[in-house]
């Protein structure tokens, strides 16, 4: 009787076991495969059908005259500075008017001589600027000076963004470029209050690829870092999305700092010459926005050979895209590419700005409808840009 209990016994952990297996091929069939090499169907997408599209018209006054590049949009105000190195920052309202300038321009303790970044926080009243020599001034709403936040040596950054109430999380400002390595730490969590080092997520991947490209022809070799143009963390519901070139899996990072695999790529980046690289721009509830860049230099430097890619979570499938603002009379085609705006919170997908004088000669041909007519009927050619939020659709 022992013996037959025993066997009962054993059969119920194989039986249980296989279970755990099942679950987890399940898990495996959730992951999204892109072969790289496919030449997928094409797909024609207009924005409005999927996305809340927002035109924030940029108060034009003596003070308030801006080139209209956003650094940061909250539930309220918005980051915005000018291209030439100037100093000043300007918040405007979510409906654009102008709120302040802020310039702590110079070579004090407590000024900057530099903006690499700008990271709002509406929840605690501040700003955090991002100066290369100094790491992070904080300062208020009204630019008064808070704290300077110094940066540990293992920590660097393309971006910064809030992780929560009390944390930022700094993407990495490079690839792993070293065929050596087997790692590389893709983001850091750090407090907002004295810049430790909460958590460093690390990703592992079997050798480094080389980034590097070195154009042919002309009398300088120009060396071009495809990591300098590639975020490697996207926010993402609640979740971050995690991409490092010399791995074949891109990986989900969850609330709890556990890692997830989200999409991979075939054939692997380490089988190809030269690489194509997938990497995401933009994730809806809808569609995954995807591009692949291929590790050989165009004529203009800092280019590489490009291809847009969508995944569709609804039909499950795979296609090469056109996408369209259906505000113009005849849509216009959007160009979403890797930047810094893609994804950058979890209301606003991406953003662009649009220059005064194009709505106007656009709006003068009758090229425009809704919205965007009547927020173009208001502009002069001294206006400020206005800026176009792609909102995620709730």
């Amino acid at each position: 009787m022992k013996r037959a209990n025993t066997i009962f016994a054993v059969i119920l952990l194989v039986m249980a076991w296989c279970g755990g297996c099942n679950q987890s091929s399940n898990r495996s069939d959730d992951l999204i495969t892109v072969d790289v090499t496919a030449n997928y169907p094409e797909k024609e997408l207009i924005l409005q059908d999927f996305m809340d599209v927002e035109y924030i018209a940029l108060e034009t006054t003596d003070e308030f005259v801006c080139q209209g590049i956003v650094f940061d949009v909250g539930k309220q105000m918005m980051i915005v500075r000018n291209q030439i190195n100037d100093g000043n920052i300007f918040l405007f309202d979510r409906k654009g008017k102008g709120l302040r300038v802020i310039n702590r321009w110079g070579q004090g303790p407590e000024e900057y001589t530099t903006i690499s970044g700008i990271t709002l926080d509406e929840d605690n009243g501040e700003i955090f600027v991002r100066e290369i020599a100094k790491g992070i001034l904080v300062y208020d709403l009204y630019g008064n000076f808070s704290r300077r936040i110094p940066l540990n040596e293992d920590v660097s950054f393309s971006f910064l963004q809030n992780y929560d109430r009390d944390h930022l999380i700094c993407g990495e400002s490079t690839f792993n470029a070293d065929e050596k390595s087997t790692e590389s730490q893709l983001c850091t969590i750090i407090s907002k209050k004295d810049g430790s080092i909460v958590n460093a997520i690390r990703m592992h991947f079997e050798k480094g690829v080389n980034t590097r490209v070195s154009p042919e022809g002309g009398n300088i070799n120009i060396v071009i870092l495809l990591s300098a143009m590639v975020k490697a963390v996207l926010p993402y519901h609640d979740s971050w999305i995690l991409t490092e070139l010399s791995s074949d899996t891109i990986f989900k990072l969850l609330p709890d700092l556990s890692m997830t695999p989200f999409m991979a790529r075939t054939p692997s980046v380490h089988t190809m010459n030269p690489e194509l690289f997938l990497l995401p721009v933009i994730l809806t509830d809808r569609y995954y926005f995807l591009e692949m860049l291929k590790k050989e230099a165009e004529r203009r430097p800092g280019f590489f050979p490009r291809t847009k890619l969508i995944f569709d979570r609804q039909e499950k499938a795979i296609y090469r895209y056109t996408l369209s603002n259906n505000d113009y009379t005849t849509p216009k085609p959007i160009e979403l590419s890797i930047g810094l705006f893609s994804n950058i919170n979890n209301e606003i997908a991406y953003l662009q700005k649009i220059e005064a004088y194009q709505l106007i000669e656009s709006n003068e041909k009758g090229e425009l409808k809704g919205r965007l007519k009547e927020v173009a009927a208001e502009l002069d050619n001294d206006s400020n840009p206005v800026i176009m939020l792609v909102k995620h659709r709730r």
